[in-house]
């Protein structure tokens, strides 16, 4: 009887063990998504009110910044192009994203729509599909690329 009631208690120890290290190991996953997500809004309110230090922030060194016509920025032209209004987003709104985390990096998708008023363009608008690589670096998440298509047309 002893044995029957020690074997019991074994099992449900075991039990609780290892549901709270399954909870503790998804945890992580989960927070590292809301940081992503947070990130991403952080960068969206900075395309369209630029701030040099924050901006910069956001990027990684190495970045690799595509738009949809085929240009391809580094870090200081993709700088320089939001913060002289060569870029110019006078309303931004990211919809449909998904995020997924796979250990240090994070691949966002989704679909930006606003308005421009590009240094030297009239007026427009933009609808495009994205896709983001965020890299977190000492426990921050820094856009490493980012490519931007046209809606395929039907």
């Amino acid at each position: 009887m002893k044995n029957t009631r020690l074997t019991q208690l074994a099992i449900v120890l075991f039990i609780t063990m290892a549901t709270l290290s399954v909870k503790a190991q998804k945890q992580p996953r989960v927070n590292a998504k809301k940081a992503v997500e947070e990130t991403v809004e952080k960068m969206r309110k900075l395309m369209l009110d630029p701030d040099s230090a924050a901006l910069s922030a956001l990027a990684s060194p190495k970045l690799t910044f595509g738009h949809s016509s085929g240009k391809v920025q580094n870090k200081q032209e993709f700088l320089h192009s939001f913060l002289s209004g060569e870029t110019d987003f006078t309303s931004l709104e990211f919809t449909d994203q998904t995020i997924i985390i796979s250990g240090s990096t994070a691949i966002v998708r989704h679909t930006l729509t606003g308005g421009t008023n590009d240094k030297g363009k009239a007026p427009g608008a933009a609808k495009l599909l994205i896709m983001l690589v965020w890299q977190k670096v000492k426990g921050e998440w820094l856009l490493l690329a980012r490519q931007a298509v046209k809606f395929p047309t039907t």
